[in-house]
């Protein structure tokens, strides 16, 4: 199984690149993302995962570990193939798909070539466990699932719950309020009151 690859850029297209490698090319399906960061003539690394297809060998190209392991995951989820998870890592970098599937922000992942409010949804439902408490860290009670706090944002406390609500309705995207909130959850700390973090969410916002 081909794990990585190193070598020089020998063309590139809308969702693939050439990579040439010590006279082989190698042809790679990659994200949009992926595909930004290349050029023809350069070197890069990339991370590969190997799909074996009908007595096809498939080749995915990933920038980054990160990369790979969000397309491993979406990839587990039923209607999401490889081109679909590919589409949605052009759009969106690991991190920000973590914000996105801790908020349950739909419209993030509906941004993406071939997601439909139902895969969306699908999405957001079977991951969410999985990646509430990592998006939230600190800004968790003491990092597990608080009961009774509001849907939506799994494992927040309700002060952070409710912030993040606060920012969505004055207009702000729900992954985009997400961040500013943990973020303010970090620099106050626990036990931060809703006010407080709307107004330190409202300051990363700005910056």
């Amino acid at each position: 199984m081909i794990a990585k690859l190193t070598g020089i850029v020998d063309s590139t297209g809308t969702d693939w690149v050439v990579l040439d490698v010590n006279g082989v090319g190698y042809l790679l399906s990659c994200s949009n993302r992926t595909l930004s960061r290349m050029a023809v003539g350069e070197r890069a690394s990339l991370v590969v995962e190997t799909f074996i297809r009908e007595e096809r060998i498939v080749l995915h190209g990933f920038g980054d570990q990160g990369e790979r392991e969000w397309f491993k995951l979406l990839t587990t989820i039923q209607g999401v193939g490889a081109r679909l998870a590919l589409s949605i890592l052009g759009i969106l970098d690991p991190e920000q798909l973590t914000r996105a599937i801790a908020s349950q922000d739909k419209t993030a992942l509906i941004r993406a070539d071939g997601v439909g409010p139902k895969v969306a949804a699908r999405i957001l439902n079977e991951l969410k466990d999985k990646v509430g408490n990592l998006a939230l860290g600190p800004a968790a009670s003491g990092g597990t699932p608080v009961k009774g706090a509001p849907a939506g944002v799994p494992g927040a406390s309700p002060a952070l719950a409710d912030a993040v609500s606060a920012l969505v309705n004055l207009g702000y995207g729900r992954s985009e309020a997400f961040g500013a909130v943990v973020a303010a959850g970090r620099v106050l700390g626990d036990g931060a009151g809703v006010s407080d973090l709307i107004r330190q969410g409202l300051k990363e916002l700005s910056q």
